[in-house]
């Protein structure tokens, strides 16, 4: 656990009330398409906070205005207290917001290892005094990787590869870890490794932010959780509250099942 400690995000900082993240009257249009539409909400430091909605409700074009993929149309994005809106994402990386994506983004022919290794060259912050090597090891610990690390990432299985893609995200040190469907593809045992990992993380205090459609996981990680419909929020609050809000059942929850 130590060394797996030592490959953790930093902890949350100086106690504070204001959320690490503070989205208001976000929109962003695509032509005449308007993908968000005047969306806000608020991510506490700490927490765990899922964003859900039906395919195409605009959460990923949300992830990418947050880290500078995307510029927004209009709208405020404040990253603990400070403007982020129209950032550009290697800015964004530095000021402490790490990111993994619904198609896994890895380097199949390279090890275990230095896939990490090369995501720790440039950190965010941290202890520099730590070695490349140290930080990349820490980091496969935490994720249970340490056993795999000199295997080709061609030959990991899917639930592997998410846990190599969540370690590279980490070692960027990020005070805010968006996580864009990680359970997509996995089976249970993967799903319930998954579950861990996350709870494990906030623990040492990361705060997430997650994007998923599984609602075992979401139901089971997420202090809070927003609805997304068409681009506009509909609803957030407590899990128990969103699973028996009547506007998310019909336009998510009752037509999707447990997944979407």
């Amino acid at each position: 656990m130590a060394a797996a400690a030592r490959g953790a995000p930093p902890g949350p900082g100086p106690v504070s009330d204001a959320p690490i993240l503070a989205i208001r009257n976000l929109s962003r249009n695509f032509g005449g398409l308007r993908a968000l539409d005047d969306v806000s909400l608020e991510v506490p430091r700490g927490a765990v906070f899922a964003l859900i909605g039906p395919n195409g409700s605009g959460k990923t074009t949300l992830f990418n205005v947050v880290t500078g993929t995307l510029a927004p149309t209009s709208g405020t994005i404040l990253f603990q207290g400070e403007p982020i809106a129209g950032a550009k994402t290697h800015e964004i990386v530095r000021r402490g917001i790490g990111r993994t994506f619904q198609n896994i983004r890895l380097f199949t022919r390279m090890s275990v290892f230095d896939n990490v290794w090369v995501a720790v060259r440039t950190p965010r912050g941290g202890d520099r005094a730590r070695s490349e090597t140290e930080r990349a090891e820490a980091l496969l610990e935490l994720t249970g990787l340490t056993a795999k690390r000199n295997e080709l990432v061609e030959n990991l299985n899917f639930g592997e590869r998410r846990r190599l893609e969540m370690a590279r995200a980490l070692a960027t040190e990020p005070r805010l870890l968006l996580l864009d469907e990680p359970a997509a593809g996995m089976g249970a045992l993967e799903l319930e490794r998954l579950t861990q990992d996350i709870r494990r993380l906030r623990e040492l205090g990361a705060t997430i932010f997650l994007i998923e459609h599984t609602m075992d996981l979401v139901m089971g990680v997420a202090d809070r959780i927003a609805v997304l419909n068409f681009g506009h929020k509909i609803a957030e609050g407590a899990p128990g509250e969103i699973q028996t809000n009547q506007r998310v059942i019909e336009a998510y929850l009752g037509r999707e099942g447990s997944r979407a």
